[in-house]
């Protein structure tokens, strides 16, 4: 049996009329849908509580009784000796699924469409998604790719009707057509009478006296389609691209869904992108370094000079302006940003070994010296 006052469960005072009675139980409802809340079971024994009250507040005569005895007006139900046998409160209404009392009550504007009313009409098909991968320079410059996706499409051999040439649909003889049955039961609170989608039709409204044999009546056939992609230049990995239509087709009519494409860049040997920038690493000599050159480098447009400037240290960032990635649907580009690497070597020739050992001096660096080492003369070290 319940032990929360009903008023207090609803938020409204015991003096409020039916219409704030009922605007409190739409505004809970929705909060504590079972389907708004998936994770949270809390959220259904709510939902449930929120119904219990609603019954009886919403009923002049069980309203009259509550009020004057609380929940012991019924606990002749909760015990078994009325109407709808033992557990009245805690099996709901007799049998009578708590979404199928709030959908009598709310409507199918509330639970957006579910009852057989808007089942037989037209619905939208389903989405798609597919991943495609494209290289680092298509990414760059863009590219245009064909996709091949399984999906759904409307019968050509009856235009999605699911009859066979020379027939209609007609209205099905269940339910004339409304897609929907009303199925009145009996609970502890009295009558309830509950919408549901027609087993005759499956909701739809109609029924097939000749099936196209194409596609066995569904009006709709699986296929595999090709489709060209285009990718925009300076797509990044992980954007989506989104095609409209070209999804599951509709039923009964309706618009087909649409097609996401995930972009996933294929990983460069010697690029590594940061927004519009192209970035590498690019080794010079230490002299290189020292007195500034110019070195060749690769670019995602091939090779080109690029001015290491004198005194230039590891580390440091040389940029070619323009020589970046262009934004998506814009006209700004971005850099090509090297980082420099200064190569120190690891032999060197004895007239090498002279210069360096002069550049030393002139610096007033200590070094290891042949003299100090004459073994190393021996050697060539």
């Amino acid at each position: 049996m319940p032990t929360r006052d009903f008023y207090e469960v609803l938020g409204v005072a015991r003096g409020a009329d039916d219409a704030e009675i009922k605007r409190a139980f739409r505004q809970l409802a929705r909060k504590y849908h079972p389907d708004a809340n998936p994770d949270d079971p809390q959220a259904a024994e709510k939902f449930k509580e929120i119904g219990l009250a609603y019954s009886v507040l919403s009923d002049a005569e069980k309203r009259t009784k509550y009020d004057q005895l609380g929940h012991a007006a019924f606990a002749q139900a909760e015990s078994g000796g009325g109407p709808g046998g033992a557990g009245g409160f805690a099996q709901g209404f007799g049998g009578l699924g708590f979404e199928d009392l709030f959908e009598s009550v709310l409507g199918d504007a509330f639970f957006g469409g579910r009852s057989g009313r808007r089942r037989n009409g037209p619905a939208r098909g389903a989405d798609l998604r597919v991943a495609v991968q494209v290289t680092f320079e298509q990414a760059a410059f863009g590219t245009t790719k064909e996709i091949t996706v399984p999906r759904t499409e409307a019968c050509q051999a009856c235009s999605g009707t699911g009859a066979s040439a020379g027939s209609r649909p007609k209205p099905c003889p269940t339910c004339s057509g409304s897609g929907q049955v009303r199925v009145a039961r009996a609970t502890p609170f009295g009558q309830f009478v509950s919408v549901q989608p027609c087993t005759t039709c499956s909701g739809r409204g109609t029924v097939l006296e000749k099936p196209c044999a194409e596609c066995q009546g569904q009006g709709r056939i699986r296929r595999r389609r090709t489709l060209s992609v285009h990718f925009p230049a300076g797509i990044e990995d992980g954007q989506r691209l989104r095609l409209t239509g070209e999804g599951e087709a509709g039923d009964r009519g309706g618009p087909a869904g649409d097609l996401y494409v995930d972009v996933a860049v294929a990983a460069h040997a010697r690029f590594h992108r940061e927004g519009q920038d192209v970035v590498s690493e690019v080794t010079v000599g230490l002299a290189q370094a020292a007195l500034g050159a110019e070195v060749e480098i690769d670019t995602i447009e091939g090779k080109m000079p690029l001015r290491v400037p004198e005194g230039t240290q590891p580390g440091d960032v040389v940029r070619l302006r323009g020589r970046g990635i262009v934004a998506v649907g814009g006209h700004s580009r971005g850099d090509h940003r090297a980082v420099i690497r200064v190569e120190v070597p690891r032999q060197l020739s004895p007239a090498e070994r002279h210069a360096l050992r002069q550049y030393a001096e002139a610096r007033g660096e200590r070094v290891d010296g042949a003299e100090r080492h004459p073994f190393r003369r021996v050697l060539g070290r």
